[in-house]
């Protein structure tokens, strides 16, 4: 939908992405999502809150992608203990 809208075949878009950012659309989405996830968490939504608001299936899918993108525990992202 973003090269259509761009004017973009999925290729080119994809290597226009890794030029800019070094990573394919999908994964820029991804992190953009895990960016808005964490400052809803910041401002003290629950994690479960926090998922379904950023965009996420559920909270075992946002602990996922956190973990995935960052290497790190939500809780500990946000310097939590036990989350």
């Amino acid at each position: 939908a973003t090269a259509d809208e761009l004017g973009l075949g999925s290729r080119q878009l994809h290597r226009r992405c890794l030029t800019a950012f070094g990573y394919g659309p999908k994964t820029l989405a991804r992190i953009l999502r895990l960016q808005r996830a964490l400052a809803l968490a910041r401002g003290g939504v629950t994690f479960a809150d926090t998922a379904v608001r950023a965009g996420f299936a559920d909270q075992a899918h946002l602990a996922r992608d956190v973990k995935e993108l960052a290497g790190r525990p939500l809780g500990e992202l946000l310097g939590r203990r036990g989350g």
